[in-house]
């Protein structure tokens, strides 16, 4: 880094580099991942209308954190047929767990940017509407990196509203699967599983809201995500 950024309180926050052998944990995962979901029984109910072969509308897509590790098939199998042009740009934690998740989901072709609420978080909201901006799909955790299970942050609101994009509710329920004592209940999906994936109605976010407004988008969209989740 050149000195001349020394002075900017943003810049110095780094996210941990993966290790070579987080590199090859993540090539093992995502060969894991890959095998098990030709195994599963798929089906999708697509109440948000966008998903058309030939539809243009970019957008965000909000994944519960404890369904997280099957966001990049589901962007694989649902969004690229929209077009060959689609690509997905999508957050990972600047932890050193985030760095192996992060390359996971580069070797689905995911771009992604380093960071959470509680570090690199300006500089990772700015990555995602410059993403967004230049035609990228965005997909975030809304109740990542820290919970409450369920809960959706207002910073996801404020990341539509700069991005200009709608948000879309997805969530997926696993028929077999190991449910993890971690904060999330996070889902380890098992072989032969059916998995229903459901893609909500999608959430306009306006560029001009204040505080309350904000507020009650943030519980719109809660209302949304809860009314497609099943555990």
């Amino acid at each position: 880094m050149s000195s001349n950024h020394h002075h900017d309180p943003l810049a110095v926050v780094e996210a941990n580099p993966v290790t070579p052998g987080g590199r090859l944990a993540a090539r093992t995962l995502w060969v894991l991942l890959n095998a098990l979901t030709t195994t599963f029984r798929w089906q999708c109910e697509d109440r948000s209308g966008l998903f058309q072969a030939g539809c243009q509308q970019r957008m965000i897509f909000s994944v519960w954190h404890n369904r997280g590790l099957l966001a990049p098939a589901l962007f694989d199998r649902f969004a690229h047929p929209l077009g060959a042009d689609r690509r997905l740009t999508a957050m990972a934690s600047a932890s050193k767990d985030g760095a192996i998740a992060a390359r996971v989901m580069e070797h689905f072709g995911a771009q992604i940017v380093r960071g959470s609420s509680s570090r690199r978080g300006p500089q990772a909201m700015a990555e995602l509407i410059d993403a967004a901006r230049s035609g990228s799909d965005l997909a975030i955790t809304p109740d990542g990196p820290r919970g409450p299970r369920y809960h959706v942050q207002a910073g996801v609101i404020a990341l539509a509203q700069y991005a200009g994009l709608p948000l879309v509710p997805v969530s997926c329920f696993l028929s077999a699967k190991k449910t993890l004592r971690s904060w999330d209940g996070f889902q380890v999906p098992l072989p032969f599983s059916r998995c229903e994936v459901t893609l909500g109605e999608p959430l306009a976010v306006p560029r001009r809201l204040d505080e309350a407004g904000r507020e009650e988008l943030r519980g719109e969209l809660e209302r949304r995500m809860l009314a497609i989740t099943r555990d």
